[in-house]
C-alpha cells in the first residue's frame, strides 16, 4: 500500500459539487461524481439511485466518460447532495473503479483533510479481476 498522497484537484471538487447543488433533487439522485480524463476533460454524473440497487455517481461517470469518448480516466471524486461534501467510494465502487482503472486517483477526506490517494490504497489486498481471467489464447 502506498501512504504517499498526492495533489488534489480542486476544480474537480467544484464540478462535482455543483452538478450535487444544481441536479441532485430528491432521492433519485443524491450524489455527484466528476472524473478528469487523462486528456484533462471533466466528466460529471449522478447516481440512479433505485431500492434494487441502482449505481452510484462513480459508476455512472464511468459510462458517461466512455459515451464522450473518454476512457482513461485519472482522477474521480464524489460529492453529497445537500452540502455534504466528499464522500468516499462504496466497496463496491471501489472494486468496479479498481478493475477498470487499475492506476486511478481517488479525491476522499473532508475539509483540510483532503487528499488524493491511489484507489488500489482503499482496497488493500485487493482482488484484480483482470489478473485472474484465463487467458483466451491458451
Amino acid at each position: 500500500m502506498t501512504t504517499q498522497t498526492e495533489h488534489v484537484d480542486h476544480e474537480l471538487i467544484e464540478a462535482a459539487a455543483h452538478v450535487a447543488r444544481t441536479r441532485c433533487r430528491g432521492d433519485n439522485h443524491t450524489m455527484a461524481a466528476a472524473a478528469r480524463a487523462q486528456d484533462g476533460r471533466i466528466v460529471t454524473a449522478v447516481n440512479a439511485y433505485h431500492f434494487t440497487g441502482g449505481p452510484c455517481a462513480e459508476l455512472v461517470v464511468i459510462g458517461a466518460a466512455a459515451g464522450q469518448g473518454a476512457y482513461a480516466l485519472d482522477t474521480i471524486v464524489a460529492v453529497g447532495d445537500r452540502d455534504r461534501g466528499v464522500v468516499p467510494p462504496c466497496g463496491r465502487c471501489r472494486q468496479v473503479l479498481l478493475d477498470y482503472f487499475p492506476d486511478l486517483k481517488v479525491i476522499v477526506g473532508a475539509g483540510d483533510r483532503l487528499r488524493t490517494v491511489p484507489v488500489a490504497d482503499l482496497l488493500p489486498e485487493s482482488y484484480v479481476w483482470h489478473d485472474h481471467q484465463v487467458d483466451a489464447e491458451n
